[in-house]
């Protein structure tokens, strides 16, 4: 595995990490948006929360947990900035006019379903509906954020993807998170128990059916109970670079966090281990997957 590739890496911290296999042997590309730590001090002054109840919101340990992909010859791209801070999967100006003092342009998308949860490109809550601020920001800091975090993220995220497709001639996008083990107040699941694993595709909209399908009977032949699209089909990731009919395929997965963290401490539990190791299972059962089905139609 080559050593990891950090954007910007003086002045300032890293938007992102891109760890690269030795050689690429298959078109899969791996990314972990909400695991990422480096919670600017600014941010944590402004939040009247403390660091635990802004960490609810992360992903955490996803990045670890698909850590073996480069191994098996696929990139991992993994966001270093919080999920609490700036959203990479939502649109760049999915925004809540509510949360800012001065006027947002029209440009931006302040009607969504996901602005009205409070969980927009800033977020107004975590995860478990509490506020993130005590005083309302300034559009510019919007702007800052996203030219900083959001906007790299994504121009290299998009090269993996364009530079996989090139060489192969598809592309197949791993959007790897993880959710609470129970349906939060928000969600239309609130209160019930999850899957182990559900897979968006955006109602196989994103992916061709050979990906959905593939992926989730090797994540069963591992002994995972899995459903799809249900209460997650897919968020802004997903349904941007998800488009088949050019060969460039997305598909979301969602581990239970039962299955390998303490929730309420954020903590690595006893099933991590065992989990990193089934999941480097499916990783390589994946990557073995024919490009032949998956090029552009």
């Amino acid at each position: 595995m080559r050593p990891a590739r950090r954007e910007g890496d003086a002045p300032g911290d890293p938007a992102f990490e891109v760890r690269a296999p030795d050689r690429q042997t298959g078109p899969f590309v791996f990314a972990s948006p909400h695991s990422g730590t480096r919670y600017p001090p600014a941010f944590l002054r402004a939040s009247p929360l403390d660091p635990l109840t802004l960490r609810r919101s992360e992903d955490s340990f996803v990045d670890e947990l698909f850590a073996a992909a480069p191994r098996h010859g696929a990139p991992l791209i993994r966001a270093l900035f919080p999920r609490a801070y700036i959203d990479p999967n939502r649109e760049p100006f999915e925004l809540d006019p509510a949360m800012f003092e001065d006027s947002l342009p029209d440009y931006a998308n302040t009607q969504s379903s996901r602005v009205a949860a409070g969980l927009g490109t800033i977020a107004r809550v975590v995860a478990n509906g509490q506020e993130i601020y005590g005083e309302k920001l300034r559009f510019a800091d919007a702007v800052e954020r996203i030219n900083r975090c959001y906007r790299p993220y994504h121009k290299a995220l998009e090269g993996l993807v364009e530079a996989t497709a090139e060489r192969f001639g598809a592309a197949v996008l791993i959007d790897c998170h993880s959710m609470p083990s129970v349906g939060g107040p928000m969600d239309p699941d609130a209160g019930r128990g999850r899957a182990d694993i559900i897979l968006g595709d955006c109602f196989g909209t994103a992916c061709a059916a050979a990906v959905s399908d593939s992926a989730e009977r090797a994540l069963r032949d591992l002994g995972f109970r899995v459903i799809r699209n249900k209460p997650f089909a897919g968020g802004f990731t997903t349904r941007h670079y998800g488009r088949p009919s050019d060969g460039r395929h997305a598909l979301q997965i969602e581990i239970n966090r039962a299955l390998y963290m303490n929730e309420r401490r954020i903590e690595r539990g006893a099933g991590f281990a065992g989990l990193a190791e089934r999941l480097t299972r499916f990783v390589a059962a994946l990557i073995r997957l024919p490009v032949a089905e998956l090029r552009a139609r």
